[in-house]
């Protein structure tokens, strides 16, 4: 009940101030300045979040969720041990094995080093090459003794490579060979069978892919393999597969690395920028609620007469103190809410109407992206909140410890 009039009396105080002067003034600014600097992270936050998932779901679209690779010679004596295991995980949804290295690929005069990839000729899903082809048709499957090869758009244009071109492939371990036998390095031809664009830089830019065996045959690998590449059902249990297959195996047979780990660096950057981004506009918020600081220290002096009358009617100083931590808990409050629905609003139109495009030209999409996080609007109201708080906590125990005797001579 007590808390109920205190309450009223900080209401009445903020509602108080019909005239303008310069306490209503820096009290508006106040509650402006909370407002804008809340919107203000509800927006940027929830960009953050869009491009962050937009990445996400690219990068995954053509990562596997957890990819072992084999790291000594000791490791293919446990290959079966580890289909085993992956076969009869319940967290694992396919499992497909890979080969890999780095090759010269030549056609005409353009040639220049890629990494070749062997994937399983019916493998689609798994690596999401197939629904990327802009010309051709996903085959791997040798055709005529002739071995197919995947392109990415801007390799086809560096090599001068269309669907249906043959081009000359050699392996790193041909060329060594070649030194010590005096000969041309062994080479092989593929025809390009399709042409694809991820607009994943990875892939895009230095990766070409063909069937297991081929790739096994041209770099001299005989039946290894590179490695197996996961697909689970949820792949939040990324970082828990992880742990099992490096407690069974340990770290020197095996590499196993999550999708987080093959894009740590993208993810980290990501991560800094949006925690600059966060500190850097919360110090708007933080400027606002230092008004806050001088609206009530002002309030205490206006109020001073008020304050001894309350405190000869029985008011205790802790009564006096929480009226004016209401009064500043409101300008947080009222700043706030304002500010979470100005920026809830914002996000809305840009994801229903796309106010602010993009160009296609220099991005891969035409809209901006927006994601709005309910933990990412608790996060910024409690913030605010806690720092309104804080800055009301000086002025109101100034004026509890305001003087009776002093506060009726007031004037």
């Amino acid at each position: 009940m007590i808390d109920m009039i205190e309450f009223f009396i900080a209401k009445r105080y903020l509602k108080s101030k019909h005239k303008v002067n310069y306490i209503s003034i820096i009290s508006f600014i106040s509650t402006l300045g909370i407002s804008i600097g809340v919107a203000a992270l509800i927006v940027v936050l929830s960009v953050f979040n869009g491009f962050g998932s937009l990445v996400k779901s690219i990068l995954i679209n053509f990562d596997p969720h957890i990819r072992v690779s084999v790291i000594s010679d000791e490791a293919y004596s446990q290959i079966d041990s580890l289909q085993k295991i992956l076969s009869i995980n319940p967290k694992v949804s396919s499992f497909s094995p890979f080969v890999e290295g780095k090759v010269i690929l030549l056609n005409k005069k353009s040639y220049e080093v890629f990494n070749m990839k062997g994937i399983s000729e019916n493998e689609n899903k798994e690596t999401g090459i197939g629904s990327a082809v802009v010309s051709g048709e996903y085959n791997l499957n040798s055709e005529n003794g002739i071995d197919k090869i995947i392109l990415s758009f801007p390799i086809a244009l560096r090599l001068s490579a269309r669907v249906g071109d043959k081009i000359s492939a050699t392996s790193f371990n041909n060329i060594e060979k070649s030194f010590f036998t005096l000969s041309i390095p062994r080479s092989k031809q593929f025809e390009v069978n399709a042409i694809f664009e991820t607009n994943n830089k990875d892939y895009d830019n230095s990766y070409v892919f063909t069937s297991i065996k081929s790739a096994q045959n041209l770099l001299g690998m005989g039946n290894k393999i590179s490695g197996f590449e996961i697909i689970l059902k949820n792949i939040d249990d990324s970082e828990k597969v992880k742990s099992q297959l490096e407690d069974k195996f340990g770290s020197n047979l095996f590499s196993v690395k999550t999708w987080y780990d093959l894009h740590s660096d993208l993810y980290s950057v990501m991560l800094i920028e949006r925690w600059a981004a966060y500190i850097i506009l919360c110090l708007i918020i933080a400027v606002a609620t230092f008004n806050i600081l001088g609206s009530l220290s002002m309030s205490v002096i206006e109020k001073k007469k008020d304050i001894g009358l309350l405190r000869t009617m029985g008011t205790t100083e802790k009564s006096i103190m929480r009226i004016f931590m209401f009064e500043g808990l409101l300008i947080g409050v009222i700043g706030t809410f304002t500010g979470v629905i100005i920026g809830i609003i914002i996000c809305y139109l840009q994801m229903e109407f796309n106010f602010y495009p993009l160009d296609p030209m220099k991005y891969i999409i035409n809209y901006m992206p927006v994601e709005i996080r309910f933990s990412d609007i608790l996060a910024i109201s409690l913030m605010s909140m806690f720092l309104s708080t804080i800055a009301a906590l000086y002025p109101a125990k100034k004026a509890a410890k305001t003087s009776i005797t002093d506060s009726i001579k007031w004037e």
